[in-house]
């Protein structure tokens, strides 16, 4: 028994009974298409009126519940994953910000209390990824740090820019002279919480956190912080056309990197925060689309089975003494029946699987793409990416589950820890019947596309071809590396791939090297230099000589 199991039941039973609290909430307002809105007046600056606004509509409400069910999951599983660690409690404190800060950017539509959520996610986020304190840790931290501070520069301003309304509410937003520079103000806030292109380097360096950690920020929280205020925005944001285009190419260009970095990696939760990043660039080409209704229903089907991924993948690495390396991660299938089992039911849900979640979003997604009058180019990026999702998906089935086992003929593994395997089956549930369920209540049966049979095919055909394409190269690539395989274009070709195309030293070691050279010369002349030279202490050195 240590310090944490106390906080952990507490907080545990708070998430689960909040979680349980909102759902007969959710069936009532979608039930009913209400929309419960309570304003309070604070105070008045001139024309300006500081308000907060409690909104409760069916998505906010349905959002957080998700987001409330998934917590109280880590926060099992954490129980026995990082139970050795001195500051298990900070942890735990720390997990509770990070579901505050993202319910305060559900539930209140004001542009200062999103400033609020989204610092504090960002905040909080990094104190959670530097958690082991290592250098490895610590950069990854920064990286995301200052990635996300983008975005909290650009809502600050939006800000002083909406100041001539008289209000910050972002219902009661109307056009103004400067209605283009907030509405690209708000797109790139939306795009650096999300790590689209060119800000997709922290996503993946964000797996330095712990397992725990991952399920929470690549699932339903800091991720989706971004898409959720696109969703929120978006019929302020779909006033220009230019929202569109810029949506497409920044999420087409995210899916094609992320899916072919995903098919070369070998870190285990790398390659899960890659199909985290190439799912987000679905979610926002549905956005750009005109689809929002059912990239709300993506991402909550994605929070899901994205969060049992995480789970079952620090099950694994958990057993067989913290590797993440897909090549030494092997024969589990015997070993592990039960993570083995919810693993494969996360793996085929994000693959679109039929009748599972990822299916009824998924599908539903590409037969609109087919049936509207979209270019031919977006439709095949689409196509192919659910191939690449179907080929990592199943690669990983291939080298963690089924390869013949390597290591030490005596190794103890079992499934009979509860912490581990009831959040996994507790996730398992609502991946195989959560998408049935808001299909039924939330996505209307008149939106569904009438296209021909050879269509309605395409998106499974697809997902088999990326199968076959898993199984045929799995077994080759990158497992078997003789000394002849690391000449100098090999390397090049590995170093191009898994740091994202170069993406992660473009983005961060080139564009800071000048400001910290710059910063250097700075504190040499003017703090160590001048004003040094006229303060006391340089004054003291004067009268010495």
């Amino acid at each position: 028994m240590n310090l944490y199991t106390p906080i952990s039941i507490i907080a545990r039973k708070i998430l689960f009974i909040s979680a349980l609290i909102l759902s007969p909430w959710r069936i009532f307002l979608i039930l009913n298409n209400k929309i419960i809105i309570i304003n309070w007046n604070l105070s008045w600056i001139n024309s300006a009126s500081f308000s907060i606004t409690i909104l409760n509509d069916p998505k906010g409400v349905l959002f957080s519940s998700i987001v409330l069910l998934i917590s109280a999951s880590v926060i099992i599983f954490s129980n026995t994953y990082i139970r050795q660690e001195t500051y298990i409690n900070r942890f735990s404190h720390l997990v509770f910000l990070f579901i505050l800060s993202i319910n305060i950017l559900i539930y209140i539509p004001n542009i200062f209390a999103l400033l609020l959520g989204w610092d504090g996610l960002g905040l909080v986020s990094f104190l959670l990824i530097i958690y082991y304190q290592n250098p490895k840790s610590f950069g990854a931290g920064i990286i995301t740090a200052l990635s996300n501070r983008i975005g909290d520069v650009i809502i600050l301003l939006s800000i002083a820019w909406s100041l001539n309304q008289g209000h910050w509410n972002i219902l009661n937003i109307w056009e103004s002279p400067i209605r283009i520079i907030i509405i690209l103000s708000i797109i790139i806030a939306g795009i650096t919480k999300s790590a689209q292109i060119p800000f997709s380097s922290w996503l993946p360096a964000a797996i330095a956190a712990p397992t725990p950690v991952s399920a929470l920020v690549h699932s339903s929280t800091l991720v989706t912080a971004g898409v959720f205020l696109l969703i929120r925005f978006y019929p302020f944001l779909s006033s220009i056309n230019i929202f569109s285009y810029i949506l497409l190419l920044l999420a087409s260009l995210t899916i094609i990197i992320a899916g072919i970095v995903a098919i070369v990696e070998q870190d285990l939760k790398k390659i899960i925060a890659l199909s985290t990043l190439r799912q987000l660039g679905v979610i926002i080409t549905s956005i750009a689309l005109g689809l929002p209704n059912l990239a709300f229903f993506h991402l909550i089907t994605h929070a899901l089975f994205k969060a049992l991924l995480f789970i079952c993948a620090g099950t694994i690495i958990n057993f067989f003494h913290h590797t993440q390396d897909l090549r030494q991660i092997r024969n589990a299938w015997n070993q592990l029946p039960l993570t083995t089992a919810t693993l494969l039911t996360a793996n085929i849900a994000l693959c679109g699987a039929p009748f599972l979640s990822g299916f009824f979003s998924k599908d539903l997604i590409l037969e609109t793409t087919l049936f509207s009058p979209y270019n031919w180019f977006i439709v095949s990026i689409c196509f192919i990416a659910t191939a690449l999702t179907a080929r990592y998906s199943i690669r990983i089935i291939i080298c963690a589950l089924w390869r013949s086992s390597t290591h030490l003929p005596v190794h103890n593994i079992n499934n009979r820890n509860l912490d581990l395997t009831t959040p996994a089956l507790i996730l398992s549930f609502g991946a195989i019947t959560f998408g049935t369920i808001i299909n039924w209540l939330t996505i209307s049966p008149n939106i569904e596309p009438f296209i021909n049979s050879l269509e309605k095919f395409i998106a499974l055909l697809v997902r088999i071809l990326g199968g076959i394409l898993a199984w045929k190269f799995s077994s080759k690539l990158f497992l078997i590396t003789p000394p002849s395989y690391y000449n100098t274009l090999n390397i090049l070709k590995i170093s191009f791939l898994t740091n994202i195309w170069f993406l992660t030293s473009t983005t961060t070691q080139k564009i800071l090297h000048f400001p910290i050279k710059l910063f250097h010369i700075n504190i040499k002349t003017i703090d160590q230099g001048w004003i040094e030279s006229l303060t006391r202490k340089g004054r003291g050195k004067f009268l010495l000589i």
